[in-house]
């Protein structure tokens, strides 16, 4: 079988097949520049843009993405070989898949091999916005006090050597610092990752990184660049080797990296940028004064529910999160969790309807054709659950609500880092930087009932809370006694925790 090379040059040949860019990518100017092309990146801000750049009067927003990392290679040559394009693949609840070729990347470049040209880059005038999408790790804080990390040797290099840079945050200096020199107005830095007030963050991790660096530039940074938070969400999993195969057998078309999400997709930004914007409300994006309600919304709704399916499902034998949901015990607990133990605690989110939000969530998770991994979703579980679950029970502990759904998932991950096999005895894929220290911790429960609670930088003062610590090790006790998850949940839908804790 001949195969059809995705590029610039065979592009028009796969029409009708597929959709194609009906823009001239040629005319296109890079106004962001984004920080960490992955996956969801190319799902959700690329897709944006593609649809924004079919209209001629929006040429100024392309996309130059920039790899930083070593690992960074491989799309930096896939990219390369594909002229920016790939393939989105739309896979709806009932079966329909949308195939369509994306353009809004115009550009390139792998810093780690060429940083002075990405330094460049972001300096020309033509930049407006540099968006992130580094993970929370790239943030580089200290997880115990939030505070910027100066002791990491990449960070100490950068700050003797300015135009040597390392991490995002020597870049971002580095350009702003030519920025300055030259009076081109400051660049918008625009965080996209899944961190509660990311902009907030970004501008805390910068300034601090800035002022050791160049105070003066700091002083710059601080009055003329701004940081707006944002809320971003579509469920894009990895793609599987079956997406390429499909397109080379369906379309006959080489593409090496496509990528696969859902048809869902939501973004909510606040409206402060330094040097203009892209008219993205004409998308459907919400551009407000305050995320706040936003983020804490989809992170204790969708973020939190992902882990109550998945930490659940993965003890289960569960492979999938729409497996997980075809599990009608698994799938009522995290309803129930939504319902009982996260709604009463939220703020009003204007144009949002709260039980079609959680009607849509269990559509979403449903989806047959994304098979999202439960081993991805429980991914750094122990970044995640401070952040998206234990703020929940804080604040049931203190206003008295129900705390019996968190406190079980707090329960099934002590079991789950203790065991790391499911109920069939199969081993359970654990993908977590922290996986050895949260092993060693839960597997002491036999001896020391609260030993996984005594990891206090994942759950912080919640050893002094005796309502919430009764629960778990009567709730830890039957599942190390008895692990099967279908029987512990019923238990707790018939109300056999409720004694005199609620």
């Amino acid at each position: 079988m001949d195969l059809i090379q995705l590029n610039q040059q065979s592009i028009h040949s796969l029409e009708p097949q597929l959709g194609i860019p009906k823009y001239d990518r040629k005319s296109i100017k890079t106004g962001i520049i984004h920080v960490g092309v992955g996956g969801f990146h190319r799902s959700h801000q690329a897709y944006y843009m593609h649809q924004l750049l079919c209209d001629s009067d929006n040429s100024d927003w392309g996309i130059c993405g920039i790899g930083l990392r070593a690992g960074d290679q491989k799309i930096a040559q896939v990219l390369k070989e594909q002229d920016g394009l790939y393939t989105l693949i739309t896979q709806h609840p009932n079966g329909k898949e949308g195939y369509e070729v994306i353009g809004s990347i115009v550009d390139f470049i792998f810093a780690f091999e060429t940083p002075q040209i990405a330094i460049d880059k972001m300096a020309h005038p033509d930049t407006k916005i540099v968006s992130l999408t580094i993970t929370e790790g790239g943030y580089n804080f200290n997880p115990n006090t939030g505070d910027f990390d100066f002791e990491n040797p990449e960070i100490q290099q950068e700050l003797k050597n300015h135009n040597q840079p390392k991490t995002v945050f020597g870049y971002l200096t580095a350009a702003l610092r030519k920025r300055k020199a030259k009076g081109t107005p400051a660049f918008t830095i625009l965080s996209c990752d899944n961190i509660q007030h990311n902009g907030d963050v970004a501008r805390k991790m910068l300034l601090s990184f800035a002022q050791k660096q160049d105070p003066t530039l700091a002083d710059w940074i601080a009055n003329e660049v701004c940081f707006p938070n944002s809320m971003v969400d579509r469920i894009t999993p990895v793609t599987p080797k079956s997406a390429i195969e499909f397109l080379q057998n369906k379309y006959s078309i080489k593409d090496a990296w496509p990528i696969v999400c859902e048809p869902y997709i939501q973004w909510v930004i606040e409206d402060r940028f330094s040097n203009g914007r892209p008219p993205l409300e004409k998308l459907g994006v919400q551009f407000v004064p305050d995320v706040t309600p936003y983020e804490k919304m989809k992170i204790r709704l969708l973020n939190a529910g992902h882990s109550t399916l998945g930490i659940p499902g993965a003890v289960h034998g569960h492979a999938t999160i729409n497996a997980c949901m075809e599990d009608k015990i698994i799938a009522r607990f995290m309803r129930e969790f939504m319902d009982q133990e996260v709604t009463p605690i939220l703020d009003e989110v204007q144009g949002i309807n709260l039980t079609e939000y959680k009607n849509n969530l269990e559509d979403r998770f449903s989806n047959p054709n994304i098979k999202d991994g439960v081993s991805r979703i429980c991914s750094e579980s122990s970044a995640k659950l401070p952040k998206f679950l234990i703020p929940t029970l804080l604040e049931n502990l203190e206003t008295g609500g129900s705390i019996k759904y968190a406190t079980f998932i707090l329960s099934v991950w002590g079991y789950y880092s203790a065991k790391e096999v499911d109920n069939k005895a199969n081993e359970i894929e654990i993908l977590d930087a922290r996986k050895e220290e949260l092993h060693h911790a839960a597997s002491g429960f036999e001896k020391d009932s609260i030993s996984f609670l005594r990891i206090s930088d994942i759950f912080g003062d919640l050893l002094e809370k005796e309502r919430f610590v009764k629960l778990y090790l009567k709730m830890s006790e039957a599942l190390f006694n008895d692990s099967d998850i279908h029987k512990q949940i019923k238990l707790i839908f018939e109300d056999n925790y409720t004694l005199d804790l609620n």
